[in-house]
């Protein structure tokens, strides 16, 4: 699934079809796609892994889900995954694999733009109060929620707990305040990281736990396991890290 950073970098990409007018749109998406011919895409705001185009009285949201992907200026997978494709008069993006929903405006009034964990709004305050209020709530579960951490994927729940050296399965209420405080600000820090080396082409060379086998401090096997109640890989060390 494509991760917060993957989202930032495909907002800039999408920068220069703002101001411009759409002359068609169409795909599977299941909503009258005529509704965006004519008008002009005001603005660009991300979510976590959410996107929202902006026009004139609605917006489009999309997500990408697990495999979901986009292309500009060329249809560059087949038809069957095509879900919105916008034209514009001298130019045009692809949308696959994806959610596309049609939404009133009133909806982006109702987000907590303080939670991603991206933005410039960032709340690591709230955030905190929020893992306060959940202590039966394990930290894998915790770094995967969408309204604690928007933006946070399986790559960075593994990296992030590897870096503050904190098994998946630890309850919230039984870590300590100075882990809560890594938590939160490693969720952030790491978001960033991934953010540099995705641009770079270089982030798998950077994994410490996630995908790997063998621990790169003490050399021990690293645990592979469905954790949380959401039952996603994590990788992790028995022996760096601790289960609080």
């Amino acid at each position: 699934m494509p991760e917060g950073p993957v989202i930032v970098i495909m907002k800039d990409n999408l920068q220069q079809f703002i101001g411009k007018q759409v002359s068609e749109a169409y795909g599977k998406a299941k909503f009258d796609k005529s509704v965006l011919e004519g008008k002009v895409l005001k603005d660009i705001r991300i979510f976590g892994k959410q996107t929202y185009l902006i026009f004139d009285g609605f917006a489009i949201r999309i997500h990408l889900l697990m495999f979901g992907s986009y292309s500009i200026n060329e249809e560059a997978r087949p038809e069957d995954r095509l879900h919105l494709s916008i034209i514009f008069n001298d130019s045009s993006v692809y949308f696959y694999t994806c959610n596309v929903r049609l939404v009133g405006l009133d909806l982006l009034d109702t987000i907590d733009w303080e939670a991603d964990v991206m933005s410039d709004i960032w709340n690591p305050e709230k955030a905190m109060r929020k893992l306060k209020s959940n202590p039966e709530m394990m930290a894998c579960d915790a770094l995967m929620d969408q309204d604690l951490f928007s933006g946070v994927g399986n790559i960075i729940k593994n990296e992030a707990l590897f870096r503050i050296a904190v098994q998946p399965e630890s309850l919230l209420g039984h870590m300590p305040d100075e882990k809560l405080n890594d938590l939160i600000t490693e969720a952030r820090n790491y978001s960033f990281d991934f953010l540099k080396w995705k641009k770079d082409a270089t982030l798998q060379q950077h994994w410490l736990a996630h995908t790997k086998k063998i621990c790169p401090i003490c050399g021990e096997k690293l645990v592979k396991k469905q954790t949380g109640l959401i039952t996603r890989r994590s990788f992790f060390c028995e022996t760096d890290q601790v289960l609080y």
